[in-house]
């Protein structure tokens, strides 16, 4: 009797004290739930063992990144209805062990267990890697840069588009990725004021996209460092292509060891994510160190919602494992704390969540038309994680859980505070 289906949304409903807003395709070839929402399609058993094994968000993902779990239909419709279900009630707040005194949720875990068909779990997938606790030491943060940016620039030419630019672009009614990826670059550049002949140090400059603008528009000379060895050979090519080579260096360098300040400018665009907690403030601390009195960084970062306890950083355990080894979120008001703690007067602080959300949905596109392509370069399960990622990092933009931040701040004069702003600061816009 094929009937898999039917009894899966009834256990997971018990779990979940709801529905599941999801149809469900079971293995058996059965079918149960709504008939217009889109479908979560278990393709074995295998998906049930990883779920039980690892409640919530990282058996979810182990499901998806192997293939047991797939979505047919609207993967954002999927993802909004599902960010709205609360997986983790199978463990309750207070943990597994007290969840399963609740005696639905027990009988829920044991009817899974049974559908499972054995009680082994199975191995992460390939693709998954393992935490160094964070520790942000120049080898970890090395090993994690090359571990996401090291996937190849073919793949990434598929998701980015000719821009190789990754970070959020700055949209305007109407316009194309490379407009808007154009336009962000430029906005950084007004923000910090850059003038010909002016030194530009780029932290996390990637496939040298940022360097290039700067350099070529603004008549900067750039210095831009990066821990990818792949990034930094396609950005060397840019430059030369770009004839830039007098103007732009590229180096492969922990922003630690710069020490050929001062700069007139930084700009850091979707790099402080990686570099940790603990050691933001020593980030920010070298940053300023670099920069002469006056200069400005610009330091453009996702930031989370703040939590009630905020002696512990959240991490998100999908991300952490296959996408962003180490990364870690902290509320915009944390960022601009530890700026000023280092030294910094913070100027301008301009929210750009919405245009991440539409920045990643051309990504997800460009990635799904160039599907097979991106497979045969990364493996399946490489690009799975891709898909997953970015779409559910749109969803959570639009939904406000997620935010991303341009902060503009200066290092004043320590002698007379002056800090060569305009009165009237936004002058960019």
């Amino acid at each position: 009797m094929q009937d898999a289906a039917p009894r899966l949304r009834s256990l997971v409903g018990q779990l979940l004290g709801a529905p599941l807003p999801l149809r469900v395709r079971a293995w058996d070839g059965s079918e149960a739930g709504p008939p217009a929402a889109p479908v979560l399609v278990v393709h074995n058993r295998r998906a049930l063992r990883r779920l039980l094994w690892k409640p919530g968000e990282l058996g979810l993902a182990r499901a998806w990144v192997a293939g047991d779990l797939g979505i047919e239909g609207d993967l954002y419709s999927a993802l909004d209805l599902l960010s709205g279900v609360v997986w983790e009630r199978a463990e309750d707040a207070r943990g597994p062990v007290a969840a399963l005194r609740d005696p639905e949720v027990r009988a829920a875990v044991r009817g899974l267990v049974r559908m499972a068909g054995s009680p082994l779990p199975p191995a992460p997938p390939a693709e998954e890697v393992r935490r160094s606790r964070h520790l942000h030491t120049r080898r970890s943060d090395r090993r994690a840069i090359s571990h996401h940016y090291d996937v190849g620039n073919d793949f990434y030419e598929i998701v980015l588009g000719p821009s190789m630019v990754y970070s959020c672009a700055y949209w305007e009614e109407g316009g194309t990725l490379e407009e808007a990826q154009h336009d962000k670059l430029e906005l950084v550049c007004r923000k910090l004021a850059l003038k010909p002949g002016q030194r530009l140090l780029d932290v996390g400059c990637g496939w040298g996209s940022m360097a290039v603008h700067a350099a070529r528009d603004h008549g900067v000379r750039v210095v831009g460092v990066t821990l990818s060895q792949e990034q930094a050979a396609y950005a060397r090519k840019r430059v030369a292509d770009e004839g830039l080579t007098d103007r732009v260096e590229i180096r492969v360098q922990d922003y630690r060891d710069v020490a050929d300040g001062p700069y007139d400018a930084i700009s850091s665009i979707g790099m402080a994510e990686h570099v940790g907690a603990e050691r933001y403030l020593e980030y920010a601390e070298v940053l300023g160190g670099l920069l002469d009195p006056g200069g400005r960084l610009l330091n453009h970062q996702i930031a989370r919602r703040p939590q009630r306890d905020e002696s512990s950083y959240a991490v998100d355990a999908f991300i952490d494992a296959y996408v962003f080894p180490d990364g870690e979120l902290a509320p915009v008001g944390t960022t601009v704390a530890q700026l000023e703690r280092a030294g910094f007067e913070v100027r301008d602080v301009e929210a750009l969540r919405e245009h991440y959300a539409l920045t990643l949905r051309r990504w997800v596109a460009n990635l799904e038309a160039g599907w097979s392509r991106a497979v045969r370069l990364t493996g399946a399960g490489r690009a799975r994680v891709w898909r997953l990622y970015m779409a559910a990092s749109a969803v959570a933009f639009e939904r406000n859980q997620i935010g991303v931040n341009q902060v503009l701040a200066v290092r004043t004069s320590g002698g007379t505070g002056a800090s060569g702003m305009p009165l009237r600061a936004r002058t960019w816009n």
